[in-house]
């Protein structure tokens, strides 16, 4: 199996593990992955000991988002950061530009002022 793969199987069951402790799930229930059936979903094919490798991966995540979740966050309010970030972006202010001829010194094609580029769209003009 791929790293591609691989990451697909890890990124799509921790995701539907977390979907079902974030909505609740069952009080006291030990949640189980199966790993045999999300490989399926996912279309990929899995020895048996990537399966019971992903199944005891998928546990201990599983664990871990367990232990985060007896944090106490009340009145802790939601946020994207660990940090307060209001707005990142500066103004947008015009300021001094290159002149065109450096701008344009290491083109491999030009026309003028401008940069030829090669034609990516079929039908179109160039």
């Amino acid at each position: 199996m791929s790293a591609g793969a691989e990451r697909f199987v890890w990124a799509f069951s921790a995701q539907r593990a977390i979907s079902s402790l974030l909505s609740g799930g069952v009080e006291g229930v030990k949640m189980k992955i199966d790993v045999a059936y999300v490989s399926e979903l996912a279309r990929l094919e899995l020895s048996d000991e990537e399966k019971s490798l992903f199944q005891t991966q998928l546990e201990n995540i599983v664990g871990y988002v367990e232990k985060i979740s007896e944090v106490d966050v009340e009145g802790v309010p939601p946020m994207m950061h660990g940090h307060d970030t209001v707005n990142a972006f500066r103004e947008d202010v015009v300021g001094e530009s290159l002149p065109a001829e450096t701008a344009l010194a290491n083109a491999p094609k030009r026309v003028g002022d401008e940069f030829l580029l090669p034609k990516i769209v079929e039908g179109a003009e160039s």
